[in-house]
């Protein structure tokens, strides 16, 4: 993934599809690449980096025709590079493909097409598609496609080039956005709508499953079935601006509600055809190296250390092997102990951050194995690192951390649950217990979301006060820190998050009538706890807002101001759903005291110095 882009008509294409991609630059990439159909036949130009360098490729040696794809590419299987670009072809050069998404099954794909006889170029999912459409091409483009997706499994936008055809340009979507974009006399395709909209403001908006075949002079919509159908045209009536944010008025909304996406997305090709357990290929441990592991280290900064945070009950409870916690910027000043059968995991959104890199090249100095999760794939963590899990969260624009950190949770889960099952601390059935509720956190993250007004009522009373605090017990107390640090960030609200435990050691000294608390009460175990430190809180005057399971809000609701329930899951993963409302929360506080959500003052998306 990131950005497609394709035209029919009878105008050139490439200047069409460079500036398409320039529309979708604002979604993060890391190369670049076109296809065109010249009088030379099936023509391909791609380039490592920004978009400049494809263009210097182009410049004196344009790729002149009136059909084509391009593609900026984020890369998730294989180092940013000129040979790892889309769009790819088969070893005729006959076939070219653009693909947003996933392949799940593409190594046991590959293996069979190279047993045919097939020679692979690059170390990517795609370029098997490209393969594979050539194998099962007998005269008919489309149906050719349609075989090729029955085989595939996991997620796929697809644009579909051959010579043999090129009087037709095929595109399929499959959980991975893709829209139509209507011309007169021209036709377009595009991962989202900024990429057309300059051409077009009518479109087809394809669903899972669907597919076009764009010709000059019209569009054939069917399933990958075979079976037509027809849809209403959409038409787009927002700007540039507010179509590269889908709609939404900010892109910290737009990627809070890309959550239950990014989860799948995470989970994709990590867990075992039978849903039962999970599957970390990507990590090169044996299993006699696992079991020599006698203490993890987690290391991150800001909202990747709280991520690590839970990361930290995750593993101690599932793997039952010590873990630490630091603050990167504080790791190599303090002398660790460092041993080599210390597994360090390093945690990274961009992979740049500069204090996490430093702590990442000092445990490898001392000798420890180093585990990196980041969602960029390329960057300099995931090249030092020994195993990296790349959170497939997709780029995040703004500058306050939402998907990528609740992507960082679904990898530690994916993680304790591969180290349980090697380590043979948890069984089967447990394994499958959770492996079942991480499948339905994307629906229940939906359901959250779906009650958004409620919480933006909330937030609009939290935005008149100047303090706030939030609490909570075990892995509520590291989601209370995330929420924390989400409202200071992007409201400017002076907020503390603390253990409710230790209250009355101290802190209620700073709890005065009004002041707003936040309280996290998911861990059934620590209820009777909890509540009883709310009403220490309540009784010297505070306004409490409780975030509870659904089911105990009768309960909770005689301790408690104001009440938000979220679905009930199992305990250990209830921080991937209650840090959404603290998410919304803040994000609705920031806009009603007039901030500029998305790029908070003082702030930068990736911290590259010390």
């Amino acid at each position: 993934m990131c950005g497609i882009v394709g035209y029919i008509g009878k105008r050139d294409s490439q200047d069409i599809l460079i500036e398409g991609l320039k529309k979708l630059e604002y979604r993060g990439y890391d190369s670049a690449g076109i296809a065109v159909f010249t009088k030379n036949g099936l023509e391909v130009r791609k380039s490592i980096g920004r978009l400049a360098n494809l263009e210097q490729k182009l410049d004196g040696q344009p790729l002149e025709g009136s059909v084509g794809i391009g593609h900026t590419r984020w890369a998730t299987h294989g180092k940013p590079s000129d040979a790892n670009s889309h769009p790819h072809t088969d070893n005729t050069h006959k076939f070219s493909v653009v693909h947003n998404g996933i392949i799940e099954n593409y190594l046991d794909l590959k293996d069979e097409l190279i047993a045919k006889g097939c020679k692979f170029v690059s170390e990517t999912d795609t370029e098997v598609i490209s393969h594979l459409v050539a194998d099962e091409y007998d005269g008919d483009i489309v149906k050719a496609v349609q075989r090729a997706v029955k085989r595939m499994r996991g997620a796929f936008a697809l644009g579909v080039l051959t010579e043999y055809e090129p009087e037709r340009l095929v595109a399929v979507r499959f959980a991975s956005p893709l829209v139509i974009g209507i011309g007169e006399g021209e036709n377009f395709i595009g991962s989202d709508i900024p990429a057309i909209l300059e051409h077009t403001r009518n479109v087809y908006i394809l669903n899972d499953g669907e597919m076009a075949i764009l010709t000059k002079t019209g569009v054939e919509l069917m399933t990958t079935e075979g079976e037509f159908i027809s849809k209403e045209i959409f038409h787009v009536d927002w700007d540039l601006v507010t179509a590269e944010k889908a709609g939404f008025d900010h892109f910290m909304l737009k990627e809070i509600y890309e959550q239950p996406k990014a989860y799948r997305d995470t989970m994709m090709g990590r867990i075992s055809d039978d849903g039962r357990s999970v599957e970390l290929t990507e990590i090169g441990m044996t299993a006699d190296e696992i079991r020599a592991i006698r203490k993890i280290h987690i290391v991150a900064c800001g909202t990747a250390m709280h991520a690590g945070l839970v990361g930290k009950t995750v593993l101690e409870s599932l793997a039952r092997i010590p873990v630490e916690t630091d603050v990167a910027s504080e790791y190599r000043y303090r002398s660790p102990i460092i041993t080599p059968d210390t597994l360090v995991i390093v945690v990274s959104q961009s992979g740049e951050t500069a204090d996490t890199l430093a702590a990442l090249r000092e445990a490898k100095r001392c000798g420890a194995r180093v585990l990196a999760i980041t969602n960029v794939v390329g960057s300099s963590v995931s090249r030092e690192a020994d195993d990296v899990i790349i959170t497939q969260a997709g780029p995040e624009i703004a500058v306050a951390s939402t998907k990528a950190y609740t992507s960082q949770l679904i990898a530690f889960y994916l993680l304790g649950l591969f180290l349980a099952e090697t380590l043979g601390t948890k069984d089967s059935a447990f394994i499958a217990e959770v492996v079942t509720a991480m499948h339905q956190l994307p629906e229940q993250v939906e359901s959250i979301l779906d009650n958004a007004p409620v919480l933006k009522q909330v937030a609009e009373n939290l935005s008149k006060h100047n303090n706030l605090f939030f609490i909570g017990r075990g892995v509520d107390f590291a989601v209370a820190q995330e929420g924390s640090l989400k409202l200071k960030e992007i409201s400017y609200i002076h907020s503390e998050a603390y253990a409710a435990g230790e209250l009355k050691h101290g802190t209620l000294a700073l709890i005065e009538e009004g002041i707003p608390v936040i309280s996290l009460i998911t861990q059934e175990d620590l209820y009777e706890k909890t509540l009883s430190n709310i009403k220490e809180v309540k009784a010297r005057g505070a306004h409490v807002l409780g975030v509870v399971n659904e089911g105990f809000e009768g309960e909770v609701a005689k301790s408690v101001d104001e009440l938000f329930a979220i679905p009930k899951t199992l305990p250990l993963l209830s921080p991937a759903l209650s840090v959404v409302p603290l998410q919304l929360i803040a994000y609705y506080a920031s806009l009603a005291r007039g901030n500029d959500v998305d790029k908070p003052r003082n702030l930068a998306k990736s911290v590259t110095v010390e």
